[in-house]
């Protein structure tokens, strides 16, 4: 038997879900990569405050991508874990961290964390109804990411 079986989800709308996840994960893997290598090459007056921050966030994106491929696997599917595949896949583009200043990385974050909450919102506004745990991971992700583009923002608003 199936998980589906036992949660008694519809599979065919956790198909949908599962494909829509598959795409966050993508963009998820690329966002994590991008933070790392900001983590590793910001430079800089505010230096102190991002080589942290990027730290944190990239140790919080860790956690949600896999919170992401084992909601794939609870719904019956199998996540990707090639990076080629994300590459393909992915809305989010690859930075080049040694290119950018601190202002245009915290920029390139806020981009992106853009594009992940319209995403999760995309994702949430077609989710069954009684996908509640899909639900609920997303909203928790979003609450989170709308903190810390405020927070981002203000700090670009010196």
């Amino acid at each position: 038997m199936s998980v589906l079986d036992y949660t008694k989800l519809d599979a065919a709308k956790s198909a949908k879900t599962i494909e829509a996840l598959e795409q966050l994960l993508a963009d998820m893997q690329i966002f994590y990569t991008n933070l790392r290598g900001f983590h590793w090459n910001v430079k800089g007056h505010d230096f102190y405050q991002l080589h942290p921050y990027f730290e944190n966030a990239y140790n919080t994106y860790a956690t949600h991508i896999d919170d992401i491929a084992e909601r794939i696997l609870q719904l019956g599917g199998r996540p990707d874990s090639h990076f080629s595949t994300y590459l393909k896949k992915a809305k989010v583009q690859e930075q080049c961290s040694k290119c950018l200043n601190e202002r245009e990385m915290c920029e390139k974050v806020l981009e992106t964390y853009g594009v992940l909450v319209v995403e999760e919102r995309t994702i949430l506004l077609g989710l069954d109804a009684t996908d509640i745990a899909t639900n609920e991971l997303l909203t928790g992700m979003i609450v989170e990411q709308e903190k810390a583009i405020w927070m981002l923002a203000a700090m670009l608003e010196k």
